[in-house]
């Protein structure tokens, strides 16, 4: 696999940052297909980490999913990375931030956050993350939006809380909020910001890139995960544990994050971070094929708002004419 092309003034403030959220016209369909992968791999991974809370500990689940990704990922990634090393000595800087904020803080956060509030405040709070993505490049790098892109992203983010609050106003007035739920928010924070940034990412090899944030992301993660097994609740090893370990390395890390990095890459932050959306969906759905609940119409009403928000922004009026 070659390497994908990256624009040799990535590294120039916010010029590659607007490059690659016009490259929409040239990339077709394959990188929306690609982004609509993670929100499904994240939706199983939020309702697991819940399911988890009374038998593995949040810091030493993130530690050993991460931990477990990058030896699965070091193996076939090894000749890119030994290729990739000038390279990466002297962007070291932008490799420890996207690790830091996109590995390390944001899944710990949101495993930290479950045990003190619930999957509601969570789903909801997430939901946020593409208005938080639109400050973010708005302030850092001038990036402003269109009218079809903020109203878009306004009617996604209206039907993934109408999903997350079941249709019922009076869910969101009767919500009491939590430490867990300031956690779930500056995580929302961490993860927007390397969204914003996964632009200017060094131009490595994919495979490299992927092994390459999550060993640090582990490595960062490692007193925490220690300090942790020592004073407050030990990592016991069992079947489930494994079990859970490697859906969690598995699916949401290596095949959604690669999929999320590739697909931002493409068509740029301020749209990428729309598909978040789309995590109460999938939830929603795996709910009803796997603990058998009836659809209701709140369901269909939230998923028609995100489907229309997102046909706004990713299809333009004369996209596809000459």
């Amino acid at each position: 696999m070659r390497p994908l092309p990256i624009e040799k003034h990535s590294f120039k403030g916010s010029t590659s940052l607007k490059k690659s959220s016009m490259t929409h016209r040239k990339t077709g369909w394959a990188p929306i297909l690609m982004l609509i992968v993670p929100p499904l791999c994240w939706a199983g991974n939020v309702v697991l980490a819940r399911s988890v809370i009374h038998s593995i500990p949040p810091v030493g689940l993130a530690f050993w999913r991460w931990t477990v990704a990058f030896g699965l990922l070091l193996p076939f990634a090894f000749g890119h990375v030994v290729k990739d090393i000038p390279l990466m000595l002297r962007t070291w800087r932008m490799l420890l931030v996207l690790s830091a904020f996109g590995v390390a803080a944001f899944n710990t956060l949101l495993y930290l956050a479950v045990h003190t509030t619930s999957a509601i405040n969570c789903a909801l709070i997430q939901t946020t993350m593409p208005a938080f993505i639109l400050i973010i490049t708005l302030l850092g790098f001038r990036e402003r939006t269109g009218w079809r892109q903020t109203v878009g992203i306004v009617l996604c983010m209206f039907g993934a809380a109408v999903v997350v609050l079941r249709g019922d106003l009076k869910v969101l007035l009767e919500m009491s909020f939590s430490r867990g739920d300031l956690l779930m928010l500056v995580a929302v924070i961490c993860y927007g910001v390397y969204t914003v940034l996964l632009p200017k990412r060094p131009p490595i090899h994919p495979m490299t890139f992927l092994t390459v944030t999550f060993g640090i992301g582990a490595s960062m993660l490692l007193p925490l995960y220690l300090w942790e097994h020592w004073t407050m609740q030990p990592m016991v090893w069992s079947l489930p544990t494994l079990n859970a370990v490697l859906y969690v390395a598995v699916f949401p890390s290596i095949v959604a994050y690669f999929c999320w990095n590739r697909g931002t890459e493409l068509i740029g932050a301020n749209r990428s971070g729309l598909f978040i959306n789309l995590v109460p969906i999938f939830a929603a759905i795996l709910s009803m094929l796997w603990l058998d609940e009836p659809p209701m119409l709140y369901h269909l009403l939230g998923m028609g708002l995100v489907f229309s928000g997102m046909v706004m922004v990713n299809v333009r009026p004369n996209e596809g004419r000459k």
